[in-house]
């Protein structure tokens, strides 16, 4: 439920998993054993985690407009929530 007010999201996220010791392994194709490569390929993950974090709350948002306003189409979904903000104006 909002006001009208900007909603405002805190998130966390995990840091991200780093070996340093590498973990010995073995070749599927020749069965031999190895040790892993130690690999860091994203030092930050922050900027990928707030993609994913902005599509998830839009998913939801989404999801919490299609509960309150019922439509199969765009225009019907625009005309619910016109009919809607008119309602509430006459408050």
């Amino acid at each position: 439920m909002t006001t009208g007010m900007p909603i405002v999201i805190r998130g966390v996220m995990k840091p991200i998993p780093t070996l340093y010791k590498p973990l010995e392994s073995v070749d599927i194709e020749t069965k031999e054993p190895f040790v892993a490569t130690i690999e860091r390929s994203d030092p930050c993950a922050v900027p990928a985690a707030s993609v994913v974090a902005e599509h998830v709350i839009a998913t939801e948002v989404a999801k919490a407009i299609m509960d309150e306003f019922r439509s199969d189409t765009m225009d019907g979904l625009k005309d619910e929530i016109n009919r809607y903000k008119e309602y509430v104006k006459g408050f």
